[in-house]
């Protein structure tokens, strides 16, 4: 039974993850939903933009805080194993399902692209984003990000085994293809309101310090094998360097 449980549990976890992750492409992108980045709730711009940044920092703290392996090293104290990477994905939908709910207006418009070129080009870099960002989990290991490898093992009762570091593809050109993807689809906005900027300025600048978190742990982690990774492959901008010969990972 409660390999049962733990196998239901990560599999809830994960349904709760997709559903945040295709309500927020709709969100960023205004489709039709009950609350979007341009259509939240009224407020002045003064109570709007301390709103809007606390729920952006909400969630840069929670993803960023249990994501450090001295965390995890407490946090599987009180959740089992198991289940600490899809209680970790269960944290991170519900925060973001805060700032759907809770996210305030600020509707002054910042640019607005009419000609019909610049809103194809930015429509497509929109969902070129999302691709790759997409792309870049099943690079390293889909499945393991969101914690179903881990509660799978768990109801075989089979040991948890690290995926290997590898480099593929996207990660051949840039050490986090994952946030490059997330960032263009932020800020590639045929029209772009106070809200959707500030929306992607927070977001961007999470990702930015995130990164860096990321980057220590992992040179702490695997050592030579990722600095000399770092060397060959920059962070996020796409510039040539060396060819990569090591193999990446996710962090």
């Amino acid at each position: 039974m409660k390999r049962y449980l733990t196998l239901g549990y990560g599999a809830a976890a994960y349904l709760l993850f997709l559903a945040a992750f295709l309500y927020l492409i709709g969100f960023v992108g205004n489709f039709a939903l009950p609350r979007t980045v341009d259509r939240g709730l009224p407020a002045s711009v003064a109570e709007a933009a301390l709103i809007n940044a606390a729920l952006i920092a909400a969630f840069g703290v929670q993803h960023s805080v249990m994501a450090r392996p001295a965390f995890k090293r407490w946090w599987v104290r009180v959740v089992p194993p198991p289940i600490e990477r899809s209680t970790y994905v269960l944290l991170s939908s519900a925060v973001l399902a805060l700032l759907y709910w809770q996210w305030r207006t600020m509707p002054t418009v910042v640019w607005d692209v009419r000609m019909p070129a610049g809103r194809a080009l930015l429509w497509a870099l929109f969902w070129l984003g999302w691709a790759i960002a997409l792309l870049a989990t099943f690079l390293i290991n889909h499945f393991d990000l969101f914690g179903l490898r881990q509660v799978y093992l768990a109801s075989r009762q089979q040991p948890y085994t690290s995926i290997e570091f590898r480099v593929r593809l996207l990660y051949r050109v840039v050490r986090h293809p994952l946030m490059l993807g997330m960032v263009i689809a932020f800020w590639a906005a045929p029209v772009m309101t106070a809200g959707h900027l500030l929306f992607s300025a927070g977001m961007t600048i999470y990702i930015l310090v995130a990164t860096q978190l990321e980057e220590r742990d992992l040179v702490t982690s695997l050592g030579d094998q990722y600095s000399a990774y770092r060397r060959e492959v920059s962070m996020l901008l796409p510039i040539p360097r060396r060819q990569a010969s090591g193999v990446a990972r996710q962090g």
